[in-house]
């Protein structure tokens, strides 16, 4: 579940991936987590991970650590908390009597009292020791003499034991043990490709080797792979260097071949972490500069990037000079694991060192490799002020990258559509999406497939194509697999936007809800376009509080990582929000601070200034028909047949609802004319005894009817006029006017309420009572609840 996250370009924090992790750990019945050798940890950030583990441990996660030296966690609290179980080695060390039983019983040895005692002795109880020791008296015609031969502590016993234990052996088997020592992990045919013998197989060695205890480990049951005992294996590999310098004058090449052959076999078994971490350790620079690069996809996002910044950090300045795209390669490592700001200078490092040279296609590429890398890095900075950065980088990289380079040239393309979404261009960013989609396809590239599709997705919702958006997030879906990793999140929210529109709040919610539980396992903006819609959501569930405090959480995650650029978004769903609410005056303020042209339209409509309303509305359509903006314009004119409405102009209402209804009808849009209250459901109920588009507009009034009684503090909808009524809908100030009364307001509380003169105040309430047909404020209020308007 976590895998797709930990492979994005900026890998969301390791906290946000373990709760991730326990979360799905909860699922299993018993689970039981093993690190063996956690000593070779030498990382800070590890030791953190592990200790947040700990701290969030369910209670069917169990944690084996085996380790020589006590790991940095907080091993004191959890020993007061009763959490912690030590074996430690005087609990491992074999008494006189278990030491008797192993060395007669399993090792087969027929030794008096005294010299099992002086052994145990020697060895301090240490099974390892015990078992050198087996093996090497196993010859001894004297075993007494040889056990009393031993001086010094039990390092320096076990260290002459090793000594002797591989002396003995065969010298084919010795030459076996010292050349394989190499390999982290041994089988049959990896040890064959390393010696290169075909006098000996690799597989019948290892099983007699095996048979004969000498400090090999099975990692299988097959019997299939093999591990050297970490003692046995530092002591083989010190022997090998040893034996190859003194024979040859250059021990370091011998054992340099041996690793680029395992690198060789690991290669071609498709095993290729395992093939770089040997030709590093052959310091072919060559070979490990290929195989990070992969086969599409470079061995950085997949997994591979700690032992790749490794290796490149390591090398000389004057070895990276003479390859200028191992600067490449540690600047892309870089970026990947956050260190954005050590990019640039390794780009200029690696362009210093290109001076002069040829520009054949390698440099070629290599200069667009450099390109599309400066474009990532102004992606992250998630700056409106970058866009142009991103487009000229990813522009020029595209005129440099190799055709062949279908890896960058597929993530140079998604970030290019994004840039081009940014800026507004919309067909633009399709069409690089959707080359971005082609070429991922090509490669296999799966990561860059997913973004690009997503964008697809989103692109296809702009331009109100709601099932199509519907099938391409859908495919995002089937691409992340199960369960889905946090890169999903975008997809979700998509379908809940959609499910969301066809007025189905039911899968709209659960939709919604699946997608900021992902997107808070990242540290992109993801989490305020999730947060964004469930407080539409809530609004239509009416409540208002719910959303004001989902929109406080959106705001707080924008500033909090500099996100500023989506403050706008949250504000316009702010108003709305304000609006709702009656906060007329706060919605007015949040509106002129942001330029805000329909949040500024709908500020004017709900103060009864139509005719400012719809001076914006004009200007804002006309603007967003230049632009092609489908969903903007479609917005705008539902509100702008509203504000038509309110001002008195019914024919250009119907006129402007019908253009509406036509765009709108084709994708089946609910939400979209449900959401504007009651002033719509007024205007559709005249459209319909006009005919106008009649089984359309009866599916919206049906939505309508719906809606009414399952809202708590929303503004109350006009409800079905029953047949042959004579009353006349109320608009929407005199519902608010109606709502102020039923609570006990007089006139002139309400006036300041409303910021209204108390003539026009007193103007509402007599257009109230007309149209209920009643004489006072008691009768209205009782004639409004037996019509379910309050």
């Amino acid at each position: 579940g976590v895998l797709a996250a930990l492979g994005a370009p900026q890998p969301p924090p390791t906290e946000a991936i373990l709760t991730v992790l326990l979360n799905e750990i909860t699922t299993v019945p018993d689970f039981i987590l093993v690190l063996d050798d956690y000593h070779v940890i030498d990382a800070e950030p590890v030791d953190h991970a592990l200790t947040y583990l700990l701290e969030h441990l369910p209670p069917q996660l169990h944690l084996v650590l085996t380790t020589r030296e006590d790991p940095p966690l907080p091993l004191p609290r959890l020993r007061a908390r009763g959490q912690l179980t030590e074996v430690r080695a005087t609990d491992l060390r074999f008494t006189p009597t278990e030491a008797a039983e192993f060395l007669g019983g399993v090792m087969g040895l027929n030794l008096s009292a005294e010299d099992v005692a002086l052994l145990e002795t020697r060895t301090e109880g240490w099974i390892a020791g015990l078992q050198l020791a087996a093996l090497s008296l196993q010859d001894q015609q004297d075993a007494g003499s040889f056990i009393r031969s031993f001086t010094g502590s039990h390092h320096f016993v076990l260290d002459y034991l090793l000594e002797e234990v591989l002396q003995r052996q065969p010298e084919s088997v010795q030459t076996f043990l010292l050349r394989t020592s190499i390999l982290e992990r041994l089988c049959g045919p990896l040890c064959d490709a390393v010696l290169q013998d075909s006098a000996a197989s690799g597989q019948k060695v290892l099983e007699a080797t095996e048979r004969a205890n000498l400090f090999i480990v099975p990692l299988d049951g097959e019997r299939r792979w093999y591990r050297y005992h970490p003692l046995f294996a530092d002591l083989l590999r010190q022997r090998l260097h040893q034996r190859t310098a003194s024979a040859t004058g250059d021990g370091v090449a011998e054992v340099s071949e041996l690793h680029r052959r395992a690198s060789e076999w690991y290669e071609s078994n498709g095993l290729e972490v395992e093939a770089f971490h040997h030709a590093a350790a052959a310091h072919d620079v060559e070979r490990a500069e290929r195989l990070i690069q992969g086969q599409g996809r470079p061995l950085y996002v997949r997994g591979g990037v700690a032992p790749v910044l490794m290796w490149l950090g390591s090398l000389p300045k004057a070895v990276l000079d003479a390859r200028p795209s191992l600067w490449v390669v540690l600047a892309t490592a870089l970026a990947i694991v956050g260190q954005v700001t050590r990019v640039e200078q390794n780009l200029q490092a690696a362009e210093r060192a290109m001076q002069g040279a040829e520009v054949d296609d390698k440099a070629r590429d290599l200069i667009g490799r450099i390109a599309d890398l400066r474009a990532l890095v102004a992606l992250l900075a998630a700056d409106p002020r970058q866009i142009e950065t991103i487009i000229t980088q990813s522009r020029r990289a595209l005129e440099y990258l190799h055709p062949d380079n279908l890896a960058s040239r597929a993530a140079t393309f998604w970030k290019l559509g994004l840039a081009y979404q940014f800026r507004g261009e919309r067909a633009s960013a399709t069409e690089a999406h959707a080359e971005a989609v082609a070429i991922s396809e090509a490669s296999e590239n799966v990561h860059i497939n997913i973004l690009a599709t997503t964008c697809l997705g989103y692109l296809q919702e702009l331009d109100n194509q709601l099932s199509l958006a519907v099938q391409t997030y859908r495919r995002v879906l089937h691409l992340v697999g199960e369960p889905p990793g946090p890169v999903a999140c975008e997809a979700y929210v998509g379908l809940a936007r959609i499910f969301y529109q066809k007025n189905d709040l039911e899968a709209a919610e659960r939709h919604g809800l699946k997608s900021i539980q992902l997107a808070r396992q990242l540290e992109i903006d993801s989490f305020v376009t999730s947060a964004l819609f469930l407080a539409r959501l809530k609004l239509a569930q009416g409540d208002a509080r719910g959303a004001a405090a989902v929109l406080a959480e959106a705001e707080g995650f924008a500033r909090q990582r500099n996100f500023m650029f989506r403050l706008p978004d949250v504000a316009a769903t702010q108003v709305l929000a304000l609006l709702y609410q009656g906060n007329l005056a706060a919605a007015a303020q949040l509106t002129e601070r942001h330029d805000l042209p329909l949040s500024q339209a709908r500020v004017e409509l709900a103060q009864g200034n139509t005719s400012a309303a719809l001076t914006v509305l004009g200007q804002l359509r006309q603007h967003l028909e230049a632009k092609g903006w489908a969903d903007k314009r479609l917005e705008v004119m539902v509100v702008q047949a509203v504000a038509h409405h309110a001002h008195g102009d019914q024919e250009e209402a119907t006129q402007t609802l019908r253009g509406a209804l036509a765009l709108a009808e084709p994708e089946g849009f609910i939400r979209l004319f449900v959401d504007e209250g009651a002033p719509m459901a007024q205007l559709l109920t005249e459209a319909a005894t006009q005919g106008l588009m009649s089984g359309y507009t009866e599916t919206l009034l049906a939505a309508f009817r719906a809606e009414g009684p399952t809202r708590k503090d929303k503004p109350p909808l006009l409800p079905a006029a029953p047949t042959g009524s004579s009353l006349e809908p109320l608009s929407q100030r005199e519902l608010e006017v109606l709502r102020l009364v039923a609570e006990g307001l007089s006139n002139r509380e309400i006036s300041r309420r409303l910021f209204r003169a108390l003539s026009t105040i007193k103007g509402h309430n007599r257009t109230i009572f007309d149209k209920l047909q009643v004489r006072s404020r008691t009768e209205a209020v009782a004639r409004a609840r037996e019509l379910k308007l309050l």
